[in-house]
């Protein structure tokens, strides 16, 4: 997890913004807030925790996966068109 403590101040200030998130959606369930604002406030929290995760995936992938030779055929490494794929399962 070496590769972790290079972003480890943008990874900590992301999961300090999805805490906030998160205290936002407890404060609209105590206020009684409107549905449509508490699920807002959860898809929004839920994409922060997605873009989380695939930060950390990409970097994991960029570190520790090993280059493989592409086949007869494929385009690109095989590391590169697994983070591909996972951006766009992500989006």
């Amino acid at each position: 997890m070496s590769h972790i403590i290079h972003n480890k101040q943008k990874l900590l200030n992301r999961v300090r913004r999805i805490r906030g998130q998160i205290e936002a959606i407890e404060r609209a369930l105590l206020e009684e807030s409107s549905c449509i604002n508490v699920l807002q406030q959860i898809t929004s929290c839920r994409g922060a925790m997605t873009g989380l995760l695939a930060v950390v995936l990409e970097d994991h992938i960029r570190t520790h996966l090993i280059d493989v030779e592409p086949h007869e055929g494929e385009q690109g490494d095989a590391k590169e068109q697994l983070i591909d794929i996972i951006h766009s399962y992500f989006k």
